[in-house]
């Protein structure tokens, strides 16, 4: 028995080599770590492999800290992958999709490219045809060289230099990210960035996930709970009003369990406005990570995922832009709501909104978020 763990134990440490030499390595997805040795800005990017005894995998490249692979039991032990993604580099070089990025430095959009902090405005570059900023710029987070600071068998740190002025936004930025996959069947993220100006800094993981493992097959009849009693919504032109409404008799209201399609096409102006739902919810227990902000369960498959923050708020997004033409993992082209996004995060513009919880980070201080997302099956 001693000797079987040592070799299981050998094999892991040697994926580990593997990954940080550049050598071969196996996964349970069918990724290639070769497939993922590309050059960008004179920086090497590379496939690490996290993984857990029960069989749970991912796979993570530094290029924008991704996601690429996420390899989960079904409830008779199957494992699939659940995660869209490219099965090269090059897919993810050449495609402007955020698909497993770590997205910063502010996920949402800042209204009009600009913030007032401490009397100061900041300029921020403007990369949305209305004359916003989305998703931190053009690139963002997603789109950057990662440094990877730690690898072991379970587990992989990367870390981030964001420098002051970095598409506007004030202040050296530095971010360490790391993903955990746990004994307990879950993908665990921490952040933590520390900065020397006063800056705002809303990161989030913005993986599309279908808990069903066929990518091909669309999410609308996977049930969902939110706890969340109020949502932020929109204008005309998807800009956050400021407000908070409540989600009790709208299409919006995930207090009981139901299928994400069940409402998702009603005569409702917030649905209208996105095709779907692509809203934060503000959740009822802020800042607690120990009970559940959310979960989806596939019945098919038996998988339930459940979504545990720090963060305020979850964005929650039914790939209503997937149309079926951007090809992915396994040539499948990922169609018309065929994924769901759980972004955990503050809410979009709120440096502007100072009735939101804050965003600001100032020199001395860290800032430190966590979110899980555990997976069971009934």
């Amino acid at each position: 028995m001693k000797r079987t763990v040592y070799f299981f134990a050998c094999l892991a440490f040697a994926g580990i080599l593997d990954s940080c030499s550049g050598n071969k390595f196996i996964t349970s997805s069918g990724l290639r770590s070769e497939d993922f040795r590309q050059k960008v800005n004179g920086e090497k990017t590379a496939l690490y492999k996290i993984s857990n005894k029960n069989g749970l995998e991912a796979c993570i490249t530094n290029y924008g800290a991704r996601v690429v692979s996420l390899m989960v039991p079904d409830r008779n032990g199957k494992l699939e992958d659940i995660v869209c993604g490219f099965p090269d580099i090059n897919g993810y070089l050449s495609q402007p999709q955020n698909y497993g990025a770590t997205v910063g430095r502010y996920i949402g959009r800042i209204l009009h490219a600009r913030y007032v902090l401490d009397g100061k405005e900041y300029c921020l570059q403007a990369n949305h045809t209305d004359g916003h900023t989305a998703h931190g710029g053009d690139p963002n987070f997603g789109a950057r060289m990662w440094k990877v600071q730690q690898v072991t068998p379970s587990s992989v740190t990367l870390t981030y230099l964001s420098p002051d002025g970095e598409n506007g936004f004030p202040g050296n930025l530095k971010v360490k990210l790391t993903y955990t996959v746990t004994e307990a069947n879950a993908l665990d993220i921490c952040y933590e960035a520390t900065t020397d100006k006063p800056t705002v800094i809303n990161l989030c993981n913005h993986s599309f996930f279908n808990l069903s493992g066929n990518l091909n097959s669309s999410v609308e009849t996977q049930i969902m709970w939110v706890d969340a009693d109020y949502f932020t919504p929109y204008d005309k032109k998807k800009c956050v009003t400021g407000e908070l409404w409540p989600v009790k008799s709208t299409p919006l209201d995930f207090t009981q369990p139901h299928a994400i399609g069940r409402h998702i096409n009603d005569e409702y102006g917030q649905l209208q406005v996105v095709n779907g739902y692509d809203h934060a919810w503000a959740l009822r227990s802020p800042g607690d990570d120990s009970r559940p902000a959310a979960w989806i369960y596939d019945e098919n498959s038996g998988r339930k995922m459940e979504i545990y923050t720090t963060e305020p708020a979850v964005h929650i997004y039914t790939g209503n832009g997937l149309k079926g033409k951007v090809k992915g993992k396994n040539d499948i082209c990922y169609p018309f709501r065929g994924a769901v996004c759980f972004e955990t995060c503050h809410f979009q513009d709120s440096p502007n909104n100072p009735q939101f919880p804050s965003t600001t980070l100032r020199p001395g201080k860290v800032f430190q978020s966590h979110t899980v997302y555990k997976f069971t099956t009934d």
